[in-house]
């Protein structure tokens, strides 16, 4: 039986190339979007096996897609196609199950086994990807670090111990209201984006150094 794709892009060349490419090779390409509020709405209308999805896009991005997938349970596997390497959004990227990351410069190349391996149940993510990490990944304190004040250090410390906000307000025997300031300074030093989730991935990532 052959598989059911949706696949979402803002750039027409890459949807076009993609679509035609994978059609070629004898899956089913059941819509394709421009944006994620239409590529979330063509993955609840076709329940499709595979969403191949940009990160980046109007309206919607992939992640908040493949967030809005697990939430809501639906069985779409979602393969994630970027020019990111920013390991933030390949974290997220595995938070939300993701079964696919690749980069869009390799994803002719990658995409029939990335889909192959996500059909089975298993995590594919682009050989680059995972080198460029490994080799950008040193021990080094990240500098913005040194732009954060000496509360918001322990702050994001109990960020990074899985503490609420209020466990946090608690300990520090201010308001919520305090600490939620605390960590929208942060964010903003740190150049998050605003994504709840981001500032707590960041700081697992970096816990070694709080």
């Amino acid at each position: 039986m052959s598989t059911n794709i949706v696949i979402a892009d803002d750039h027409p060349l890459m949807l076009r190339g993609l679509s035609d490419f994978l059609s070629s090779k004898g899956f089913n390409i059941v819509g394709s979007a421009q944006d994620g509020n239409a590529a979330y709405n063509l993955i609840v209308k076709h329940k499709p096996d595979i969403a191949i999805l940009d990160i980046r896009m109007p309206y919607r991005t992939g992640l908040e897609i493949a967030e809005d997938c697990k939430k809501n349970l639906l069985d779409t596997k979602i393969i994630l196609i970027t020019f990111d390497k920013e390991e933030v959004l390949f974290e997220q990227a595995k938070a939300h199950n993701v079964y696919g990351y690749i980069l869009k410069e390799f994803a002719v190349e990658e995409i029939e086994t990335c889909i192959e391996h996500a059909i089975k149940g298993n995590a594919y993510f682009s050989k680059e990807i995972t080198s460029y990490l490994e080799n950008n990944n040193t021990s080094h304190r990240p500098e913005v670090m040194e732009a954060l004040t000496k509360t918001e250090l322990k702050v994001l410390k109990l960020i990074a111990e899985n503490k609420t906000s209020q466990e946090i307000a608690d300990a520090f025997s201010v308001s919520i209201k305090t600490i939620h300031k605390h960590r929208s300074n942060i964010v903003g030093k740190l150049n998050l984006d605003n994504k709840p989730t981001s500032l707590s991935i960041w700081a697992n990532l970096n816990k070694a150094f709080l």
